[in-house]
């Protein structure tokens, strides 16, 4: 049984042969030609930022010129990995890799903190013959490759000169175009392949789902550009749909988050993206005179991709803008991974994304059932319908789809799925393309390792496989730990992680937080009261507590808590040792 069938209309959309974001970068700059296509704004050296700009004629006439550049040096199919901060250079990186025929790989500077051992990973599985950077990055770039065991040329693009145009071969849409790297922290980086053929429908069906037109539309964004996310909202979907890109470093936002609300005002007809995390920080730290500035009320869509969604969370953001312009129906919760390029499923445009109290035991036990009153409840948000795909709802272990509003693995099929991981066949194989095949077109299903579960037609996430808290035989979402341990005020919002350890008599629950910003609280008697909320709230024994000082917790590039790098952390003493109290 299919459980999501009904797809988003309109996005079904074909890939023609002989079609990459590089070939379309050339149809807009014949069509758009001096209009702007992507902005950087460079907050380095003010608060307002510096824009950096290139035209669709200026962003193809490099693009051109660091593929021809590239072609002396590596031959089609050859990787080329991109080590660059946020900018217009690494737009001209990535599209003169694809351009050329090489196998881009988006990946950061050697700079990005706490990564470091991530980039030399990734490095050596995909063996690139050429690393693209820019003059601000070389030098650390040089550095850093010096230490890994890979000799690729690399090339300065701000250093490469004007090429002429010439005849390119048509790409194969179903070549790869990139590597998409992702891992958790206890496994080494893996690449996922994803094609021409992927990557370009992925990124049309998020333009026709979330309402993209070229001239009247742009996106707007700070996420990292070697994403997921962040790459197809940043190049893949202005390629696809002639959309201007505004660009922005993710430590500006960090350091200001107005500073992105800023560039939505001043970006008509914008469509952003960000973690859920992201909006309750944008709610707590933009200042009322800031808000001054903001007209939010020609923004389209604001995708919040991070599961899962907090109901108080889109409360709060809604709250805190509401007198900016911003109307609560340009919120789309949605889900996505990269193993399906990105986007999987998002909710109706022009409606808020609908929200189920469930009752929390039963949906533990595996079975998502509206809460009566008085009963225990979490309360989910929607990741609305399949964009051009399918989804359905399956036992991880046999593969047999589950029974209506039974709680499963998800699972998807559809040309946006990749075609496994760069040298890895085996976990390709335990992961993508998995029966039953589609009879019309041989297309298999990704084991997505999330849970979920189809309610009146939508799509709910509960949790991830291998994130479920199991103690004495009962399942416990971490999030759920998680937001009643947040709620104490000696615990800072949007910094905890609970987790599973081995402990003598089975499974044991750990959280992991950061003590609050100014508090005077005892933080053993905080522990205290936080062991005495999760068992009354959850029927579960904290094993530990510990509070970290903020800015301590393991996370991601992105800024989302990242529990598998907490839970490595805590076994190996690294986060203990940095116990407050």
């Amino acid at each position: 049984m299919e459980t999501i069938s009904r797809p988003v209309p309109g996005t079904g959309v074909p890939v023609a042969a002989g079609e990459s974001f590089a070939t379309l970068l050339g149809h807009w700059a014949r069509r758009l030609g001096d209009r702007i296509a992507v902005t950087h704004l460079d907050h380095r050296d003010g608060a307002d930022g510096r824009a950096v700009t290139l035209t669709w004629r200026e962003l193809d006439e490099r693009v051109e010129a660091v593929a021809a550049r590239l072609s002396e040096v590596a031959g089609p199919g050859e990787r080329a990995a991109v080590l660059a901060g946020q900018s217009t250079g690494y737009v001209v990186a990535f599209l003169g890799a694809l351009r050329a025929g090489l196998v881009a790989v988006p990946l950061f500077a050697p700079g990005l903190p706490g990564h470091a051992g991530r980039l030399a990973a990734a490095l050596a599985d995909c063996g690139p013959s050429a690393v693209l950077t820019t003059a601000a990055e070389g030098e650390a770039v040089t550095r850093f490759l010096a230490e890994v065991p890979v000799d690729p040329a690399v090339i300065d693009i701000d250093a490469v000169p004007a090429a002429g145009a010439r005849d390119w071969p048509e790409p194969d849409p179903d070549a790869p175009a990139y590597l998409q790297y992702t891992s958790g922290s206890t496994r080494s980086p893996a690449g996922v392949v994803l094609t021409h053929r992927n990557v370009l429908a992925n990124a049309r069906q998020a333009c026709a789902a979330y309402g993209a037109e070229s001239g009247t539309t742009s996106t707007v964004s700070w996420l990292p550009l070697f994403h997921d996310m962040g790459l197809i909202l940043g190049i893949g979907a202005p390629m696809a749909g002639g959309l201007e890109s505004v660009l922005m470093d993710p430590l500006a936002f960090l350091e200001r988050p107005a500073r992105w609300l800023r560039a939505l005002s001043a970006s008509p007809g914008a469509i952003s993206a960000a973690p859920n995390f992201a909006y309750a920080y944008c709610a707590s730290r933009v200042t009322e005179s800031e808000k001054d500035y903001l007209e939010l009320s020609r923004v389209v869509s604001l995708i919040n991709g991070s599961e899962p969604v907090l109901p108080s969370t889109i409360a709060k953001f809604h709250d805190a803008f509401a007198a900016c312009g911003l109307r609560p129906e340009v919120h789309r919760s949605s889900y996505g991974l990269a193993e399906a390029t990105v986007l999987v499923s998002v909710t109706e445009a022009g409606k808020p994304p609908r929200q189920v109290t469930f009752d929390r035991a039963r949906l533990a036990a595996g079975y998502a059932e509206p809460a009566t009153p008085g009963a225990s409840a979490t309360t989910l948000v929607s990741c609305g319908r399949p964009v051009g795909q399918r989804v359905r709802i399956a036992d991880p272990v046999t593969g047999q789809p589950a029974e209506p509003g039974e709680v499963g693995e998800i699972r998807v099929s559809g040309p946006n799925v990749g075609r496994g991981y760069w040298g890895r066949a085996a976990a390709s194989a335990a992961t993508f393309g998995l029966p039953p095949l589609d009879p019309d077109t041989g297309e298999g299903w990704l084991a997505t390792g999330d849970l979920g579960v189809e309610f009146d037609g939508e799509l709910y996430v509960t949790g991830r496989l291998k994130d479920l808290v199991v103690v004495d035989g009962r399942n416990h979402y971490p999030q759920d730990i998680e937001q009643t341990v947040e709620e104490h005020p000696a615990v800072r919002p949007h910094s905890a992680a609970a987790f599973a350890i081995d402990g003598d008599d089975g499974e044991a629950a750990v959280v992991v937080l950061e003590r609050a910003k100014d508090t005077e609280a005892d933080l053993a008697e905080a522990a205290s009261a936080l062991r005495a909320a999760v068992s009354a709230g959850h029927g579960l024994r904290l094993h530990d507590v510990v509070f970290l000082v903020p800015g301590e917790v393991p996370r991601t590039s992105s800024g989302k808590i990242s529990r598998a790098r907490c839970r490595a952390s805590y076994l190996d003493g690294a986060l203990t040792a940095r116990r407050l109290g």
